[in-house]
Parts: structure tokens; sequence; C-alpha cells
């Protein structure tokens, strides 16, 4: 169990190496909640006061000067050091090699050819730092490959065509030319040399545009198109001359990497991921290696990823999810110093290899959320690509993405398909003992959406077709980033309270601070102008306008009095007219953004706006200037134009989602404190379950925080599970940020820890969307080093500069996590990227290497062993113990936890004089399917349906109980036997309707419980359904100390009396029945919201709110106290 057993000591090890210095994670945190925006965290004895006049408390001396240490760690200062320019290697000498004996050989001189006419058609080669190509020498290409094969490849120079052709066979796909070794080594030279000036600083990232290829090489193999790894020699000369540490590979071919693979597939220091083309095995290069399975051995378990597509026709929203539910969420926990890209483009729609559906501007898309990684050092590197017309687009593309030009919207992104959902379910699940950040919760494991949005998708997908690749056009712009602001905005002020937070020094010092860093002197300053009427009243009453309108001439208590009609609002003579202004200026920034004069921007303007009403102030705002300047937006456009509003800001803006809860065409994503509807705004407007109205339905999206502490790793994760997915699905056409910096380190009213650089990463990656056209409005912020600070960084992520190094501290927070899966499980029915099913691969038993945690690699990548013997010591899960077991099938890591497995115990005729009693659930679990081991060292099937098992509790509700002893005894042969779920919910396997919690979670069929339950004591064979329990869930807060008293396995149902599958609440200690006897536990729950139940039938716990069985640490007291009621003995292997 992750929780508890060794793989969670190995993750922590792990993160320990990425970031020794990472805190421990302080989950006690509490906080007050106020009445009153502005209220203080606090406990001082005025506390009442503050709450009424909302006035800010400064900060301790202690907390400033800890914050001030906090920002020196982002280095914004000395522009120069901003690196600027992309290298690109071209060679011409790289063509002088071709296939001697077929002309009709894929891999041709043809296909450089077509990419620089591409290249010089777009004006790209002259936008780039050229570099020469140089040669590899031997000792560089030593790092990868042995001298004796180099020497080989050496001789092939001084072949006739005879003898070359004859080498070539004796290898898989190649062809050898007199000048394939010199043009090998020149490519592998040429990456070599973009690293050194990648990481000499002479250039931010690069390209290099070569032939052959070379990620398929190997040690001392050639293979593939390939004679060199050009990648893995470039990461290995990284390490040795440039004391690179950890080096991120990517690598996106169609055809798996496996030469890379091989070559750090033991290193730790090398994070290798390939999304490639797989079919179960049945794609070139046909190897188990390539399926999600395989994850790395010995130290460097769980570095390497692959994500297999099993069918063609994978498109942009399947390549996105990858990047965005796996990739990025790793590579940001490894930390990498630079990333390496074997750049194939045969994925792209038309390759006659590919056969996918990719377009140029979804490679546009990958590359620009790979620049947010390593401080933007990012280098690629050709790889394959046999169409050329679609090879020259992407490698086009990815150019311009690298020379910082906006990524083209995407057409017609949709949403991953089911295949591609499934690969990535696998591939997670495999991986999540190995990286704290990919802990997922029940979105990850159950499947819940109606059978007609399933069959809806179906029919969708079946329908689509892939369109003619589009033409892609990039922008040519004046300038990149806008600037509006205007010091008339300062007017608007307290004339009761000068320290009130929301001051007019917010936005000076915020322009201080851009001036400071010279970065106001790189956007177009646009001149601030009051809003129309007529776009005021596209989002607020008449009468309300002209309301606030009349308090520019009312006297100082006439002002009070009209304040305090409203929530948490001041008012002064020149409120009316600083919030007109402030209005306009984001309207005025809009036009530009919509004209092409700049391509994104910054409103540094007071008053806020995202909690005003139609008609009515509140929380510090008047106007809702984002809401105006969308309707703005569509009013120029003069069309619905699709805007993605995203609201940032620590409060939620309850007036933004109002405006718009009935509108599709603005979808409004916010993330705020909701401390369970006791956070301003209060009430239940911020909750997740808040989902708009009419035909907006779905358009609002709610993840509501329910505490402080909140930080970079939590909103990370909440950009990678939800918010892209959704956004990348909307494809909208404008996105506007409510841009308010509560939420960051210091300051006094959030309570949470964004850091500047997690949100300069927020911002770029918002940036892929809209063909970069984003706008940033300042909502609140309340510490003025706090909002200086952010809005810098955010300003220098929108002027095109890499977002800084972001180091995460710690994992997300369970509480984050969450209210993120809460908000996923309400809105999967509306978007399609968030529906993570529960999935079966189809692949055929394995013949990969195996791996363990301390298994060493096999001198034949094609075995697979099976260990048979009668009694086997195995470690137990979370306890290193011995558990004994009769026979485990040893081979990969097996299909992901979620999966369902099939488990056949062949059992030997008991004797009579046997005394039955229960199983005792240590070994129900996996500990007793698999032997026992945690997720890093256990034995899977390798098989596609290899699962981690777990023996459902209702197949052991018999009356012939079997002690711990017997149930080892019938252990004889161990069998996983999955199948595909591509049968319709009617055709369900009824193993897979057996899946459920007896309390009352999921449905079952009656009659295939009943013969399971009697099963042991009339029949030799046995057959048990599998499932795995979470090793974590959110909720095991929810349980309370066992009472004095202890428990009574024997106490019959409160309510109605009935004594067999009884459960006992985890929170209350009540005991109730399960569903199949009067459900009165589902009851219980149902009423009291306590999540966690415990069986007194097999002693399993089950969590309602994951629907999903949990075994964790924090359990194993109550179920040892019910064990010992149960079977007077502890549990074994309780600890």
């Amino acid at each position: 169990m992750t929780s508890t057993g060794q793989d969670s000591t190995t993750t922590r090890q792990r993160r320990s190496r990425h970031n020794p210095h990472s805190p421990p994670h302080d989950s006690s945190a509490t906080s007050k909640r106020g009445v009153k925006k502005g209220a203080i965290l606090s406990s001082s004895p005025s506390l009442a006061e503050v709450k009424k006049k909302g006035r800010m408390k400064k900060l301790s001396q202690a907390a400033e000067q800890d914050l001030i240490l906090d920002m020196r760690g982002l280095d914004l200062n000395l522009e120069a050091k901003t690196l600027s320019g992309t290298g690109l290697v071209f060679d011409e000498q790289l063509n002088e090699f071709h296939c001697l004996w077929d002309d009709s050989f894929p891999e041709g001189p043809e296909r450089l050819h077509a990419i620089k006419e591409q290249l010089i058609q777009e004006g790209l080669l002259d936008r780039c730092v050229s570099f020469k190509a140089r040669f590899a020498e031997k000792d560089e290409l030593m790092l990868v490959h042995s001298l004796e094969y180099i020497n080989l490849m050496e001789t092939t120079q001084y072949m006739n065509e005879g003898e070359l052709r004859i080498l070539a066979d004796t290898y898989d796909s190649v062809y050898l030319h007199p000048n394939s070794y010199t043009c090998a080594c020149l490519a592998s030279g040429s990456v070599l040399r973009l690293v050194d000036a990648v990481l000499g600083k002479e250039i931010r990232n690069g390209m290099a545009i070569i032939r052959p290829p070379g990620h398929h090489a190997q040690h001392s193999l050639m293979d593939g198109y390939c004679m060199f790894n050009h990648v893995a020699v470039a990461a290995r000369y990284a390490q040795q001359k440039h004391d690179i540490q950890r080096v991120l590979i990517v690598d996106w071919d169609v055809h798996h990497g496996q030469g890379t693979q091989f070559t750090f597939d033991q290193d730790p220091s090398v994070l290798y991921f390939s999304i490639h083309r797989y079919e179960q095995g049945r794609f070139w290069p046909h190897l188990k290696d390539s399926n999600w399975s395989t994850i790395g051995f010995g130290h460097g378990q769980g570095y390497t990823i692959n994500v297999p597509w099993n069918q063609v026709g994978m498109r942009d929203a399947d390549y996105i999810a990858a990047f965005l539910h796996l990739l990025l969420p790793v590579a940001l926990e490894f930390q990498p110093q630079l990333v390496l890209v074997a750049a194939g483009f045969d994925a792209l729609q038309g390759d006659p290899k590919g056969e996918m559906a990719a377009t140029p501007a979804g490679f546009a898309q990958l590359t620009h959320l790979l620049m947010g990684l390593a401080e933007g050092r990012l280098i690629l590197s050709l790889e394959g690509g046999y169409n050329l017309r679609s090879l020259a687009e992407g490698v086009s593309a990815s150019l311009h993405t690298l020379l910082g030009d906006p990524c083209p919207i995407l057409e017609s992104p949709g949403a991953p398909c089911p295949s591609a959902l499934a690969s990535l379910c696998c591939a997670m699940g495999a991986l999540e003992p190995y990286w704290e950040v990919l802990v997922r919760s029940a979105e990850t494991l159950e499947e819940d959406i109606l059978e007609e949005d399933s069959t809806e998708e179906k029919d969708e997908e079946g329908l689509w077709r892939p369109p003619a690749l589009p033409i892609l056009t990039w922008p040519m712009l004046q300038a990149r980033t806008g600037l509006v602001y205007d010091q008339r905005m300062m007017g608007h002020h307290n004339l009761w309270d000068n320290q009130h937070p929301e001051m007019p020094q917010r936005v000076l010092r915020i322009m201080q601070r851009l001036e400071e860093l010279g970065l106001a002197g790189r956007c177009l300053t646009l001149a601030a102008r009051p809003a129309t009427e007529v776009e005021l009243l596209s989002c607020h009453s008449a009468e309300y306008v002209g309301r606030l309108r009349a308090t520019e001439k009312m006297k100082t208590r006439e002002l009070h009095r009209e304040g305090s009609n409203f929530d948490s609002i001041y008012i002064c003579p020149s409120t009316f007219a600083c919030a007109q202004l402030a209005t306009g200026a984001v309207c005025r920034l809009v036009e530009a953004v919509l004209a092409g004069e700049v391509l994104n921007g910054t409103a540094v303007v007071r008053p806020p706006g995202h909690h005003a009403e139609q008609d009515a102030a509140c929380g510090f705002c008047f106007f809702n200037s984002v809401a105006v300047a969308a309707r703005h937006a569509q009013a120029v456009s003069g069309r619905a134009l699709r805007i993605l509003i995203v609201d940032w800001d620590v409060h939620h803006g309850n007036g933004t989602q109002h405006i718009f809860e009935e509108d599709p065409s603005v979808l409004y994503i916010s993330l705020h404190r909701y401390d369970h509807g006791t956070f301003f705004p209060m009430g239940e407007e911020g909750a997740s379950s808040q989902i708009g109205r009419a035909a907006g339905t779905g358009f609002t999206v709610n993840v509501a925080w329910n505490g402080p502490r909140v930080g970079d790793a939590d909103y990370l994760a909440a950009w990678h599970r939800l918010v892209l997915p959704i956004a990348y699905e909307f494809n909208p056409e404008l996105v506007l940020v409510s841009a308010g910096f509560d939420a960051a380190w210091g300051d006094p009213l959030g309570g949470c820890h964004v850091s500047p650089e997690g949100y300069a990463h927020l911002t770029h990656l918002l940036m892929g969307l809209a063909n970069g056209r984003i706008i940033l409005i300042l909502e609140g912020g309340y510490n003025l080093t706090s909002i200086s600070e952010c809005m810098a960084a955010c300003t220098r992520s929108l002027l095109g500069d890499p977002p800084p190094l972001l180091t995460l501290s710690r994992p997300p927070l369970s509480k984050a996590l969450a209210s993120i899966t809460k908000t996923i499980q309400v809105h999967r029915r509306y978007w399609h990227s968030l529906r993570v099913m529960k999935v079966e691969d189809k692949e055929e038993p394995s013949l990969s290497k195996s791996v363990t945690k301390k298994a060493t690699k096999p001198a034949s990548p094609g075995s697979a062993k099976r260990m048979t013997t009668p009694e086997e010591n195995i470690l137990d899960a979370g306890t290193g113990k011995a558990v004994s077991t009769s026979s485990v099938e040893e081979s990969i890591l097996g299909q992901a936890k979620s999966e369902t497995a099939v488990v056949g115990l062949s059992q030997e005729t008991e004797s009579s004089e046997t005394p039955a009693r229960e199983a005792p659930p240590y070994q129900t679990t996996s500990e007793a399917a698999t032997g026992g081991a945690p997720p890093d060292q256990t034995t899977f099937e390798e098989a596609a349906g290899g699962a981690e098992m777990t023996q459902t509790p209702s197949a052991l509700c018999t009356d012939n109980q079997i002690s711990p002893s017997e149930l080892n005894e019938n252990l004889r042969t161990l069998e996983l036997n999955c199948k595909a779920q591509e049968a319709p919910e009617s055709q369900v396997p009824e193993e897979e309707k057996l899946l459920g919690e007896a309390a009352g979670g999921q449905d079952m069929d009656d009659s295939v419980l009943m013969q399971s339950s009697g099963v042991l004591a009339n029949t030799d064979q046995a057959t048990f359904y599998a499932v795995t329990p979470l090793p974590w869930c959110p909720h095991l807060v929810a349980v309370c100390p066992v009472p004095e008293s202890g428990l009574d396995v024997t106490q019959p149902c409160q309510d109605c009396g009935a004594f067999q599958e009884n459960w006992v609440c985890l929170s209350c200690y009540q005991v109730y029945c399960g569903r199949y006897v009067s459900a009165h536990m589902l009851q219980h729950h149902e009423g009291s919201g306590h999540p966690l139940v415990l069986s007194y039938v097999d002693l399993s716990t089950w969590c309602y709110n994951c629907e999903a069985y949990v075994h964790h640490q924090a359990l194993l007291e109550v179920k040892n106290m019910a064990h010992q009621n149960k079977f007077g003995e502890d549990m074994p292997h309780s600890h």
C-alpha cells in the first residue's frame, strides 16, 4: 500500500533525491473563517471589529521577513539574464547518403529538402541562430555505444554496395551507404552543438534538423534507420560535460524509441517518456518493452514511461491528454535541468507509416507545454516523418513555437478517445507508486457516466473523420504584450480606514515593480479610457449604474450609508469614475488583442470587479470588468466568441458566475477557498455543485478549496487534471484571467501559498490556448510585495520568457485532491476529457523482462519467469514481513490498479474435522492473491489483464468459514484472466457486476453473489472476484478513535436487528446492515455524510465518497481491534 508500504518509502526517497530540502508536509493546518471579505486569519480579541471594518492586519515582522526571503528565490531582476534566441542546425551534408538498392526507401534526402523549402517560405531560417553541424567524436559516441560497434560502422565508409547490403541485412529495417557513418556522426554532433549552446547560455532553445534518425539505435545494434542514438548521446554528454544531473527525454515519434529506453532503463537521472503506436505489440518494433507495463529496472524503476496507442487515428486531444495527465505532473516532480525531444513527425495526419491524425498545430501545443520545463532549456532532434508535406509543416509549427510565436488554435480538438484514456489509465496506475504527484482519487477508478452519454460519445467518435490539414497562419504583431494602467484609478480610497486592504498603493506598487524590472518598457503601453454606457449595460442594470453614478455628488455620511447597503464595500466621490476607468481600460486591451495590435496583455486596474453583480456592488467590486470585457469582445467580433474566464482569485467570483451561468459561449472556471461555504462570499454559490443553468449547464466549473495553505502543487494538479483538459475541449478564442493574487504567499486574507513562480507557470500553460490571446486583469491581492512579484512573474510569461524554475516542496494536499476530484465527478457528464475510465488492456501474455524492485536485468529480454515453488515467502504489502503462498507468476508491472481480475483458487477437499473459521481480511486483500508484495515489489501477471488483486468481501460471505492457514493451503494455483471491456452495459461480464460494496456502493447481481458465497463448501474449484483497494483516500480524516467500549462484531443492525452482513461506521461507530439485507448502512451514510465503514464480515473498509475499498495505515488499529474481537488474536502483519 502506497501509504504505509515500502513503495511509499521509495517515493519519499526518490523525491528527496530530486529535492533534498523538501519540508515535511503539515497536514494539521486550520484557519478561522471570517464573515466579511477582509476578515483576518487571527485569534485577536478585536477580531469582530476587524471583520466589521474589513481592516487588513499587517504581517508580523517575522512573517514579513519570511516572505522577503521567499521572494529572493525568484530571479526577476537583471533582464539581460533572460536568454533569447532559438538555435537551428541544418546542414546540407546530411543529405549525402541514401539507399543504393531501393529508391523508394522512406528515409531519404527529400525529407530535409521539403523541410528547408517550408522554413524558407515562412522566413524561419533567418529568425533562428544558425549553427554548423560538427562531428561527434568517438569518445562522445562511446557514452552510449560500444567501441567495437562504432569501429564497425566506421568501416562501412570503405565497403562496396554488396558488402553494405549484406551488413545491413543483419539488422532490422536499415540500409547503409558509404556516407552513412559520416552523416550519423554529423547528426549526433549537431545535437551536441545545441547542448553546448543551450547550457552555455548562448541561446534559449534549439532544433536539430538532421538525418539519419537515432532513437532506435542501441548499444551495439543498428535498428530502424538509426545508427547512433543522438538524444541518448546528448543526454550523457550534458551530464558529463555540463554537470547536468537530471535530463528528461520525450519521444513523440510514432515508433517506440526502444534504443533510448534500453540505454536509460536502470538510470534514475534520466526520465524517459515515449508516446507511440503499439497496437498490442503488432506495430513495429513489436516489443513488449514498448507497453505501459515496462517502467524501468533497479534504481531506474519508475523512470521509464510508455504511453502505447492501441489503435490508429489518434488525434491532438489524445496526445495533449497524455502530456497533461501524465508527463507534465511527473516532469514537475522530477525537475529536469534539460529537456531533449526525439521529435519524429510520423504521427501527423497523412503519414503512411504512422496512420495517426495529429496536426502540426497539435505538435506546436506539445512543444509549448514542454517549454515550461527546465527554465525553457529545450532541444528538439528530428527523428521520423515520411509524408513530406506533413513533416515540413510539423517541423515548421514546432520551430515557430520555439521562437515564441503563439500556438495556432486547434481544429476540432475534441476529447481523448476511450482507447487513449485506457492507455493513460494503465500507465498512470503502473507509475503511481513511484511519483507522489500521480496519487489519484476516485475519478480514475470508477466510471459512472450515463449509458446514453457513452453511446453518444461512441457515435461521435464513429462519425469523425480527419479533416484536411489546415493551412496554418502566424500573426504579425506590432508588439507582443499590451499593458494598460492609469494612475487616476488610485483616486478610489477608503475615507474612514487608510489601512483597508483594497488600497490605492496596490496598482502603484505593481507598476513600480514592472518598471524596475524593465518589463513595462518591453510592453506596449495602452491608454486607459472609461467604459461607455453601452459597455456597462451589457452586464449591469441601468438602475444600478445610475445609482453608482449618483455617489459622485454624495456627502461623506451619505457615502458611508450607501456603502453599508452592500457587502464589504466602501465608496468615495471618486469611486464611480475609477470603476468606470478600470472597466474601460480592460475593454481597450480587449480591442488591442482582437485587432492584432498585441498578442496578449496585462491590465493593472482597480477597483477589482469579479464580485460585482448585475445590480449590486460586492466584495470591494463595483463593475465586473472581466464580464464586461467578455461581452465587449463578443460585440467587437460580431458573434458569440468562445471565451474562457479563469478566476484564480482566492475568493469566488460570484458576480461573474451569475452573469454567464446560462451562456454556453463563456466557460467560467474558478479556483477559490470555499471552506464548506464559510469563506467569503459565503454560501453555496462557489460549491462544486454549481454548474450553470439551462443552456449554460456544465459551463460553470468551481474548484472549491476547503481550507488554507493551498499552494503551487495543488493549483498545478487542478490545471493538469481539470482546468486544461476542459479548456482544450472547449477550445476558446479568447482567454480572460481574473488575476487576483490573494492566494499568494503572505497575503493576509487568503492564507494560501501560491508563489510567483507558480503563477508564472499557470500563465504559461494557459498561453497555449486561443492562439495565445490571453489577458490578465488584476482582481484581489493585498500584500503589496506579493502582488508586485506575482504580476511581474505573469507579465514575463506573457512576454515569452520561460517560466522560472519551480520547486514543488510537497505533493498536492489530500484536501486539495478531494476538491479537484469532486469537481471532476460533477463535470464528467459534460466534458468527455474528464472521463478517465476503468479499463482493461487486450494485450497477450508479455514476453518482456521481469520487473521487480530488486530484480536484475536478465540477459535475454524475451523471457518471463514462472515461480512454482510449493511454499514461497513474499513480502507482505506495507509491512516487509513474509507471507506464505503457493505460486506466483513473476512478470512486469501489471494492469492499472483499478482493473478487475478473476482469481481461480484450486481448493483441496477439506477435512470434516477441521473447524470452520472466517477468513481474516489480511489474506483476502492483495497480499493473499499476489503474495503480499507492495506495488514496487509485487510481481504481476504479464497479460494485459495482469492486475493487482484483492478478493471482494462478497466472495467471502460464506457459511463455511476458512482459517488463514486453510486459505494458504488452498492457494495452489493463481491465474489472472482479463478481458477487454468493449461490450455494452447489458453484456458486462458477471465478474464485473460483482465489483461493488455490499453496504451500498454499487449494484451487484444477487444470484451471482449467492453463488459465490456458497461455493467454498460445495465445490473443489472456487472462483473469486477481485478488486484492488485504494492505498489512500482523502476521507481518512473522518476516521475517529475507537470508543473505550471497543467493538463487538456480533452486534446486530441498530435498525432492523439483523445479524448478517453488518458494517460499523468509522466516524460514529454505529452498526447497520448492508445493502443485501436492508441497506441501513447506506441510509446512515446518506443521512450523516460519514464516508468510511468497516465490514464485520471480512474486515474490509469501504469509502462511499470514493466508491472504492480502502486499505491504509490509519485503518489498521480499528481493523486489528475488530480482528481481536472476531478471532481472539491480533491481526498478523498489522504493523
